[in-house]
């Protein structure tokens, strides 16, 4: 079975294939089937993941599979929230994570609590009236300065619940293992096995 991945991010790719292989599923860039962006115009995680996931199955006419993730800080009202990759004026990483510590300045520690989220949808078609959603996320804080060289966006920022380490202090087999998208993307895996599952013979 092969589904279309609503994105290009070949990180992405890997990590969907690399999970999704036990269930004879290969995941393909948009790009293959020249399907753009589509308008992410909803009011949540949720929202976005399905317009997207609804945009590149119309336009390639296959199974497609979508994420949308951020990172969430109920002190700011939930923001950096959806806009979590344009945060910024200039919507580039370093921008983004310096305007949040701004917008944190002197903010005690215990307000300062944060976490990252990942939301999955997938559509067997572009009218698919019960979508598969899946979600994930790790819990944490935002620190008061950068911290670590691995990962990237607001990775270097977020100090991980019980563990004091950044996310940007984590060895990438560690990150995948724990992450709120390696989370979400078990938990579709685990809905998928039910849409791919061959049907029992009779003979």
């Amino acid at each position: 079975m092969e589904i279309i991945l609503a994105s290009n991010n070949v990180g992405k790719i890997r990590e969907f294939n690399e999970l999704f292989a036990s269930l004879d599923i290969t995941v393909r860039p948009q790009s293959d089937f020249n399907v753009e962006d589509a308008d992410e115009c909803g009011l949540s995680f949720i929202e976005n993941a399905i317009i997207k996931a609804r945009h590149a199955a119309k336009k390639s006419g296959m199974a497609a599979i979508a994420d949308d993730s951020g990172i969430v800080v109920p002190y700011l009202k939930g923001a950096p929230g959806i806009h979590s990759a344009r945060y910024s004026p200039v919507k580039e990483e370093k921008a983004n994570n310096l305007l949040l510590l701004k917008n944190l300045e002197g903010v005690a520690d215990k307000d300062r609590a944060a976490f990252f989220i990942s939301v999955l949808a997938f559509v067997r078609y572009a009218e698919d009236p019960t979508p598969l959603i899946a979600e994930g996320r790790i819990y944490g804080r935002i620190l008061t300065e950068e911290r670590g060289s691995q990962g990237f966006g607001y990775d270097p920022l977020f100090l991980i619940d019980g563990l004091d380490k950044s996310m940007a202090e984590l060895e990438l087999v560690q990150k995948n293992q724990i992450s709120h998208r390696a989370k979400a993307l078990a938990n579709m895996r685990d809905q998928l096995k039910f849409v791919v599952r061959k049907p029992v013979s009779n003979e």
